[in-house]
């Protein structure tokens, strides 16, 4: 699976917002700072108004800002809302299904439950969790990777300062 190039600059715009709370953010320096398009993020940044996620004042003055805490935006909400279609196989639209497996078929019940399982994930994280530095995210659970067979060892983690 593999989301959209919007959903992929819906997110950035976020995390941008999220990185400067003080400032009114310019569609100029979005642009400038991710290499993109005036036009494509004028698109992006109407839809997030429209959901409630940024307040955009117009004028030479003007940008955008979070209009809720970066807490309060959980990834899934906004992966569900940029995204068009999360019809992974053909069995999954029922108005175009010609497959001929259906009745029979377990793949559609394993990629269905694949993907609530994704927006589990997805739904457990907020655009503060993608902020926070990298290596200091204590409250997620950093799956060690498998070497050869083997797990390798869990790095230890830093006392906490008090």
């Amino acid at each position: 699976m593999r989301l959209a190039e919007y959903t992929d600059y819906t997110l950035r715009v976020l995390m941008y917002c999220a990185a400067h709370p003080q400032e009114l953010v310019t569609i100029g320096a979005l642009a400038e700072h991710h290499g993109l398009s005036k036009n494509h993020l004028m698109k992006v940044v109407n839809d997030l108004a429209r959901q409630g996620l940024v307040q955009t004042t117009r004028g030479r003055w003007g940008g955008l800002r979070l209009l809720k805490g970066p807490a309060d935006i959980r990834i899934g909400d906004v992966v569900r809302a940029s995204e068009t279609d999360f019809r992974l196989v053909e069995c999954f639209d029922p108005a175009t299904n010609v497959c001929t497996l259906t009745p029979s078929c377990r793949l559609k019940h394993l990629l269905h439950d694949a993907l609530q399982a994704y927006f589990k994930e997805l739904d457990g994280a907020t655009l503060a969790d993608m902020m926070a530095p990298v290596g200091r995210d204590r409250d997620r659970v950093v799956k060690a990777p498998m070497l050869a067979g083997k797990r390798s060892p869990r790095p230890k983690m830093a006392a906490r300062g008090g």
